[in-house]
C-alpha cells in the first residue's frame, strides 16, 4: 500500500520560481569583474534565467548536454546555474585554478558543449580552445552574454522531468590520478539544501544576508546558490577579490549576517581587522570548511561575538557532511571547553549516516577514542563516479571518504588523519603522487615523496623529500625546475629536502606517516 500524496519532483528550477513568487524583491548583489556593483532581485534573476534558457536552445544545448563555466561568483554565473540545470541540461563548473592540462582533461571527459567564462580567464580560454574537442561555442560573461540573451523572450516553461535527472557536474581532484566526476541530481541538490537549511546546520533564513565566499566552482558553493532562494535570503556574490579589505567592505556595506569560506579567506580577514581595528558589525555567524580551522582562529571569532560553525564534507557529499553546533549542556561550559568541541568537525545532519571501521571492516565504537576509516552514506552522497570510473561505494552502499576519524557518544566526529596522501592547501587538494611521479622523472632522482607540512596561512603546503641517485648531484632549483610548467603553480612544493633514504613498509610502500612525524616541526622558507 502506498500513501496517497502527490508525486511532485524536486527540481532546481522550482527554487528560483519559489523565490520569484515569495521573495521577489530580495536582492542578489554582485561585485563584477568589470568593476562596480550589480544589484537586482530574485524576480529579475528569474526573468533573465528564462531568457538564457531560451538562448541555450539557439546554441544547440539539449537535455543532458554539459555546459561548462570558468567563472567567479557573480550574477551571470548564477543565471547560468539555473538556466542550464532548469532546462534539463547539466551545469559543469570547472575550477579555473587547476592546471590547464587538467582542465583540458576534465572538459573533454565531460564532453562539454558550451563554455561560459569570465573575461579574467580569456587568456586561459584562448589557450584551451584548440584542445577542447566537444565545445562548439565559447561565451564571455560580458557584453557577449548580454547580446546572447537580449532578444530572447522571458517566457519559458521550465520542463518537468524525473528528479533523479542529472543537474550539476563537479570534478574532484581529491582522488589520485585524473580528476573524477561527481554527477549531482536535482533531487540530491534539493535534499542537500533542505538539510543545510536546518537551524543546527547553516540555519539561513529570509532575514539573513549571506556572502558566498566559497567559489561556485567548488561543489556548488556548498549549496548556497540553492539554499538562499529556498529560504529567501539576500545573496552577495564577491567576484574575483577575496582579500581581507574587499571581504570586510562587503560585510559592512551589504550588512552580511552569515558567510561561509575556507580558513585562508578568514585569515586574510582577521589580518585586516587586526591592522585597522574595525570589526564587522552585522556578521553573526560563519561556517569554516575546506580544511581544518586553527584553534586561534575559532577563538578570535568567538571572542568577537561571531559564532563559528566548523564543518566538513566532500565533493562527493554535495558537499556538506557535518557541522559543529553546541549541545544544550555545552552552551554554558567554560570557553576553552567550547572551543575544544568546536575544533571537531561536528555532527552529521539528518540524511547523512556515518560510521568508522578498522582495516578489517569491523565497525568501531563511538566513544571518541577509537578511530577508523570514515564511511558515509545518504541521499546526497555519490554512488558512483561519472562514466563509471571506479565504484564510489562498497557492496553495502557505504562511501569511503579517505579520512580517518573518531566519533564520540554524542555523534561529534573528529578527523585525525587522511588515509590518502593528498595535501589540502587553502581548501584545495594537491596530489602528492602526481608531484612525485614528475620528480622521479628527473635524471638525478632515485626516489621522491611529498608530504604536507603545516603552514600558518595555507594550513598545509607540500614539502618534497628527495633521494638522489648514487653519484648524482642536484639542488633545489634543479628539482623545482623539473616541475615548473608541469603542475599548477600553487601545487609547487615550498621546499625540497635531500635525504639518504626514505622509509618503506614491508610491502615496499613509502611510509608517509613516518615522514610526516620526522618533519612535523619543519619550518618552510618564507614566501
Amino acid at each position: 500500500m502506498y500513501g496517497l500524496m502527490m508525486d511532485q519532483p524536486l527540481l532546481i528550477s522550482d527554487l528560483l520560481r519559489h523565490a520569484d513568487r515569495h521573495h521577489a524583491s530580495t536582492e542578489i548583489v554582485s561585485k563584477t569583474v568589470e568593476g562596480g556593483m550589480h544589484r537586482y532581485t530574485y524576480r529579475e534573476a528569474h526573468r533573465r534565467a528564462r531568457r538564457l534558457a531560451n538562448a541555450l536552445k539557439s546554441l544547440g544545448v539539449g537535455a543532458h548536454d554539459r555546459v561548462a563555466t570558468l567563472a567567479w561568483n557573480g550574477f551571470r554565473h548564477y543565471e547560468v546555474y539555473y538556466a542550464v540545470a532548469g532546462s534539463g541540461a547539466v551545469i559543469h563548473t570547472i575550477n579555473p585554478r587547476l592546471f590547464p592540462d587538467q582542465i583540458t582533461y576534465i572538459a573533454n571527459h565531460a564532453e562539454d558543449k558550451v563554455v561560459f567564462y569570465d573575461t579574467t580567464f580569456a587568456p586561459l580560454v584562448e589557450k584551451l580552445k584548440p584542445q577542447l574537442k566537444s565545445v562548439t561555442r565559447f561565451v564571455a560573461l560580458n557584453e557577449e552574454y548580454e547580446k546572447l540573451i537580449q532578444d530572447e523572450s522571458d517566457e519559458f516553461d521550465w520542463p518537468a522531468f524525473d528528479e533523479k535527472t542529472a543537474a550539476c557536474l563537479c570534478y574532484t581532484s581529491g582522488t589520485t590520478g585524473n580528476p573524477k566526476g561527481v554527477l549531482y541530481s536535482h533531487r540530491s541538490n534539493i535534499v542537500h539544501a533542505m538539510g543545510v537549511a536546518m537551524a543546527d546546520v547553516l540555519g539561513l533564513t529570509n532575514a539573513d544576508c549571506t556572502l558566498a565566499i566559497v567559489p561556485m566552482c567548488h561543489a556548488n558553493a556548498w549549496g548556497l546558490p540553492f539554499l538562499a532562494p529556498m529560504v529567501g535570503a539576500k545573496l552577495v556574490l564577491p567576484g574575483a577579490k577575496l582579500d581581507g579589505p574587499s571581504i570586510c567592505e562587503l560585510l559592512e556595506t551589504e550588512k552580511v549576517t552569515m558567510s561561509a569560506g575556507v580558513p585562508t579567506v578568514w585569515s586574510a580577514m582577521l589580518a585586516h581587522i587586526e591592522k585597522t581595528g574595525v570589526k564587522p558589525t552585522t556578521l553573526r555567524k560563519i561556517t569554516i570548511g575546506g580544511s581544518a580551522a586553527p584553534r586561534a582562529m575559532i577563538e578570535t571569532f568567538e571572542r568577537m561575538g561571531i559564532e563559528v560553525r566548523h564543518g566538513w564534507g566532500m565533493t562527493e557529499m554535495s558537499p556538506v557532511g557535518t557541522i559543529c553546533t553546541m549541545n544544550p549542556d555545552m552552551v554554558d561550559a567554560p570557553f576553552d571547553q567550547r572551543i575544544t568541541l568546536k575544533m571537531s568537525q561536528g555532527r552529521p545532519f539528518f540524511g547523512v549516516e556515518m560510521k568508522i571501521v578498522n582495516d578489517a571492516g569491523r565497525e568501531q565504537p563511538h566513544d571518541g577514542k577509537a578511530f577508523g576509516r570514515l564511511l558515509v552514506r545518504g541521499p546526497a552522497v555519490a554512488e558512483s563516479y561519472f562514466k563509471g570510473e571506479l565504484p564510489a561505494t562498497d557492496a553495502d552502499g557505504w562511501f569511503e571518504t579517505g579520512d580517518v576519524a573518531t566519533i564520540d557518544a554524542d555523534g561529534y566526529m573528529r578527523i585525525t588523519d587522511r588515509a590518502k596522501d593528498v595535501i589540502k592547501s587553502g581548501g584545495e587538494w594537491i596530489s602528492s603522487i602526481d608531484i612525485e611521479n614528475i620528480a622521479c622523472g628527473h635524471p638525478c632522482v632515485a626516489e621522491a615523496a611529498v608530504i604536507g607540512v603545516r603552514h600558518p596561512k595555507w594550513e598545509e603546503r607540500p614539502l618534497l623529500v628527495v633521494v638522489l641517485r648514487e653519484g648524482k648531484q642536484a639542488d633545489k632549483a634543479d628539482i623545482l625546475g623539473a616541475l615548473d610548467g608541469r603542475i599548477a603553480k600553487w601545487w609547487m612544493p615550498d621546499d625540497v629536502v635531500f635525504v639518504d633514504d626514505i622509509p618503506h613498509t614491508a610491502t615496499g610502500k613509502i611510509q608517509k606517516a613516518a615522514l610526516r612525524e620526522r618533519f612535523k616541526d619543519y619550518k618552510l622558507p618564507p614566501g
